[in-house]
Order: structure tokens, then sequence, then C-alpha cells
């Protein structure tokens, strides 16, 4: 799940329809350069600076919940708060990804995400969340449409409990992002964070406790400081760039990043979701109609090869990876590993370490299978699922640094 959104190189989104043509555009509007902006708009990151004095204890819990990572940044969250003392969490079924994600699988852990986030919070506040998974019954199919009769993912009631002490992985949560460029490829990995990330995605304690004991979840890691050879490490790069070079040369799942491009400012200002672009270049393109969501570029554009020089300057920068499995891949567990997830992010974080999701071979579409097969051979020889796998590292120098994707606010996600 590239959570937050999918990667550097999609923040390039371009179709060059020939330099004399960019050059011209550029040329007549050179007056107008100065006003696009390449800063993110403020209230497309304001729930980034916390909910203040939020008088309701539930909108002030979602307020952190929110900010949970999410694939392609869809934020596909809604919430029912009609029942007092109690949440359910539904999945907004307009929010999906069919041609990359056709299971929803990615879709579930970025649910799971939300609720680690929200489970957080509320012991912030000396809260325990008691969250049940699927009250209404378990969808293996397709998720279900978000209307009256729509079954919950979780949920959740909130219990008073005096003895509960707060998760240090809170004070993480305003300062957690995504890194999708360059990583430092002479600092390792300390052996201490690598600790913290293993020990964060086990089961706690308690009756909020993150993952239920059958759910098996294992945590795997290469790198210098861990198991890793230089052979290993170069397989899983490998298997990486060829995924994500399918991706961006598959018209269908091109395209469906292509369509949640926001391009400036009004347009970041307007959704607060996707893939932001804010290059004062790009949004002029987009003003004179040079660029172009509408259809996926060839595979030798300038467009596709361009990304995947990127992409791949940043895989060479990456000298560790982590993966976690589970020995099934029912929903409940695709949740948990969701909210396992969310804890070793914020573990990470907590020691300055980075990471990015490479979801592109763990996608179960046609195109890719055999990345899909190679990687799992590779991490979950004994026919485990992997659920995540990721790039780590710490934010590399004279690279783009990410800050925090934009957020659509709490009463974007609350359910009429």
């Amino acid at each position: 799940m590239s959570h937050d959104s999918p990667g550097a190189p999609r923040r390039q989104f371009i179709r060059i329809l020939g330099g004399g043509a960019v050059f011209a555009a550029t040329a007549a509007m050179a007056g107008t350069l100065a006003g696009c902006s390449s800063e993110m708009p403020a209230d497309a990151v304001a729930p980034w600076s916390g909910p203040g004095n939020e008088p309701d204890l539930r909108r002030w819990i979602l307020a952190h919940a929110i900010l949970a990572p999410h694939s392609h940044n869809l934020q596909s969250w809604l919430v029912d708060l009609s029942q007092p003392g109690e949440m359910r969490l539904f999945c907004d079924t307009t929010r999906l990804l069919p041609q990359t994600d056709p299971f929803n699988r990615q879709i579930m852990m970025s649910q799971g995400t939300f609720l680690e986030l929200l489970v957080l919070a509320a012991r912030q506040r000396g809260q325990r969340a008691e969250v049940t998974l699927f009250p209404d019954g378990v969808f293996e199919g397709p998720v279900p449409e978000a209307g009256p009769k729509a079954r919950a993912v979780a949920r959740v009631r909130l219990v008073a409990d005096a003895t509960l002490a707060p998760d240090p992985l809170f004070q993480q949560i305003f300062k957690r992002h995504t890194h999708k460029g360059l990583y430092d490829p002479a600092r390792e990995v300390s052996d201490a964070a690598w600790t913290a990330m293993a020990e964060a995605a086990q089961p706690a304690a308690g009756g909020d406790a993150l993952l239920p004991p059958t759910t098996g979840l294992r945590f795997g890691r290469l790198g210098p400081s861990g198991t890793g050879d230089a052979a290993a490490l170069e397989r899983q790069r490998e298997i990486a760039r060829e995924a994500w070079r399918i991706e961006l040369t598959t018209p269908r799942t091109m395209l469906e990043s292509l369509k949640l491009v926001r391009l400036g400012a009004r347009e970041i200002s307007q959704h607060r979701d996707g893939i932001s672009l804010t290059d004062p270049m790009l949004v002029l393109l987009g003003r004179v109609g040079l660029f172009d969501r509408s259809k996926a570029p060839a595979a030798d554009d300038p467009a596709i090869t361009g990304q995947i020089k990127d992409f791949n300057a940043n895989l060479a920068s990456t000298h560790a990876f982590l993966w976690m499995t589970t020995p099934g891949n029912d929903r409940a567990t695709q949740v948990n590993a969701g909210r396992a997830y969310a804890r070793v992010q914020l573990a990470a974080t907590a020691h300055g370490v980075v990471m990015q999701p490479l979801q592109q071979a763990l996608q179960e579409y046609t195109e890719v299978a055999p990345l899909y097969r190679a990687i799992h051979q590779l991490l979950a020889p004994q026919g485990e699922t992997v659920q995540m796998w990721a790039r780590v590292g710490y934010a590399g120098g004279g690279g783009r640094h990410d800050g925090q994707a934009p957020r659509r606010g709490v009463d974007a996600i609350i359910r009429a």
C-alpha cells in the first residue's frame, strides 16, 4: 500500500507533448508562473495541527485517526456516531482501487491503520477502545456498498479505564509521514530501531489488544545490520523495480493513479486526498492543457521513463527492507495487519527512521502475477501471505523530503 500516496515518481506525472510545445506555453505564460505556488495549501494540511480544544471526545479521537496512512491517500473511512459511546467504522465504497487492489486487501489494511490510531488516541484520554471487527458479519467478496444496509468493518465501544497508561507511540502520530524520496545509503538502521519496530508489531495485553494470538503475524527484516547480504538486497530491489514498471506501463493501472492526481493548490484544497502535485511548472502545464489525465502515456513516453529512472534511483539508495507476513489472509487478518503496520511506522518515526511501502508486487491483478509469486517465494516460502513490504532507512540529503499528505478532516468521514 503505498500509503498516503503512491511514491515520489508519481508526484511528477506529466505527459510531455513535445519540447517545443512546452517551451512555447512556458514562454507565453511566464508571467503567471510566479502565481503557481509550490506550497501545500494550509487548509489541506490543517488536520496535522491537531484537534485543539475539541469538546466532543469521539471527534477528538477521530481527529487523530484520520492521520493514518492509506493506500493512494484515498481515506476510505466512514464513521457512524449515532450510538452514544460507540463508533462504527464503514468502508467508503466510492474510494476503492479496483484496478490495482481488486480484492480490497490494501483497503482493508487501511481500515486497520485508522483503527490503530483511533485506539491510541482513545487510550490517551483514558478510554479503552473495545474493537469488534465485522459485527454485522464478514464480507469475503467485494466490499458492500456504503448504504443503509452496509456491514461495518468495526464497532468500537469506548469504556473509561483509569488504569490505562498512554502508549508512547501516540506522540509520533503528528510526526509520521511516508518518505518516498532518496534514502541515505551511508546510514544503517540501528538495532534499537529494528527492535522497536518488531516489538510494535506484537500482540499487546488488555482489552484493546493489537492482534489476537491466532493472527500469527511475523515481522521480517533485511539490511546490513540484520541478516542481509548484497545479493539478497539486490533481489528485492529487482522485484520492486519490475513491479513498478509493470504498474506504470499497464494503461488501466496507470490511469487509476492519474485520476487521483490533484494538481495545484485549488484542486488540493477541493479534494484534500489523492496524489498532490504542487510543482509550479506542472500547474502551469495543467492550465494550458498539457497535463493529460484522460489517457495513459505510452511505455516509452518521457513521463514513464523518467518515473522509472527516479524510482530506480530511490531503490538504489535503499539498503534495508522490512516485511510482515500472516498464515491467513482473511478480512480480519488484513485489518489487523494494517493495525500492526501503523504501529511499526510510528515506532520507526520515534527513531528517526522513514519508510515507503512497496505494494506494487503485492497487488493481485493479472499483469503483476509473476512478481507477486516471486516476492512471496522470497519472503514467505512456507505459503504465508505478505501483507506489507517496505523500504526502510533515513531520509537522504539532496533529494525531496516529504511532508504530511492532505487530509479531509473529521466532518468528511462522519456518516449521516
